[in-house]
């Protein structure tokens, strides 16, 4: 893969950050084996998306940036417009899901202001004013 396309390199992550509202984010573990299949169909997803900042990010490597989170399942994405959470839960690995989810929550932040559009969070993860976008800006 070509490297300026990286979804785990952060700092690369963080250049297409200020470039873009939409960040796409991919929570999941190098051991798991259902991450390790439904990494490449992700990045189909990106391809689709090339607007868009999507980023993979390994709860282990990375705990310092997800605080308090609590991920269980695989995998769980996010989907943030500007500093709101539009979308975070555990799905399906089927990377066609997202893609139609980012669709269709694209539409509705061009019909609306993403702030009116109520957040689908799933309650067990933890702190709900944090804030990926935000943290990933401070590296």
């Amino acid at each position: 893969m070509d490297k300026s396309n990286s979804i785990d390199d952060l700092q690369l992550v963080k250049l297409k950050l200020n470039q873009t509202p939409w960040l796409i984010c991919c929570l999941c573990a190098a051991w798991c084996d259902t991450c390790q299949m439904y990494r490449r169909n992700f990045e189909v997803v990106q391809s689709h998306h090339p607007e868009k900042c999507f980023a993979w990010l390994d709860i282990e490597d990375h705990a310092d940036l997800i605080e308090d989170i609590d991920i269980e399942n695989f995998p769980t994405i996010l989907i943030q417009h500007d500093n709101k959470i539009l979308f975070f839960g555990t799905m399906l690995p089927d990377a066609s899901l997202v893609d139609r989810l980012i669709i269709s929550l694209e539409d509705r932040v061009k019909d609306n202001n993403a702030s009116d559009i109520p957040p689908t969070i799933q309650s067990s993860f933890g702190n709900p004013n944090w804030d990926l976008r935000q943290t990933l800006s401070t590296l």
